[in-house]
């Protein structure tokens, strides 16, 4: 199985740092050039259901929970699940005297069939996770200033 860890101290208030980061149609702008197209399909009190398409066109769904009281949301890939067997996502925010810490964890199998294992997928998010966190920084801090 793949893990990964990664985590930036965002200087602006709790608020806005859940509220930003959680508003998956701007998802196409905080993840830099990865997704093309971030499209809510259905919202159900703390639940979104949305559709992600990558720079290859390649979509699926996912859906998310937002505990914004407890400071944390939990997601996972639903259709299709391929090239994973499966992928949680966990992003914690925790309130630091310098800001608040977000924090993104993601769980997940490669299908055996997939073209990558789980070591080189876990290479892939480290990766782009540390260039993303720095864009969801950038943009939070500007919006709070």
């Amino acid at each position: 199985m793949g893990h990964t860890c990664n985590s930036i101290i965002i200087s602006a208030p709790y608020d806005l740092v859940f509220d930003i980061s959680n508003d998956i149609p701007r998802w196409t702008q905080l993840f830099g050039t990865e997704y093309k197209g971030a499209e809510i399909l259905k919202k159900e009190v703390n639940k979104i259901t949305f559709r992600l398409t990558d720079d290859e066109d390649k979509s699926w769904v996912s859906w998310r929970l937002l505990f914004k009281d407890n400071f944390f949301t939990y997601s996972e890939r639903h259709e299709p699940k391929f090239p994973f067997n499966f992928m949680k996502i966990i992003w914690l925010y925790t309130q630091k005297p310098e800001g608040v810490e977000l924090t993104w964890i993601q769980h997940f199998q490669m299908d055996a069939k997939a073209k990558f294992s789980d070591e080189q997928v876990e290479g892939f998010i480290n990766k782009h996770s540390k260039d993303n966190l720095l864009i969801f920084k950038k943009v939070i801090e500007q919006a709070a200033a």
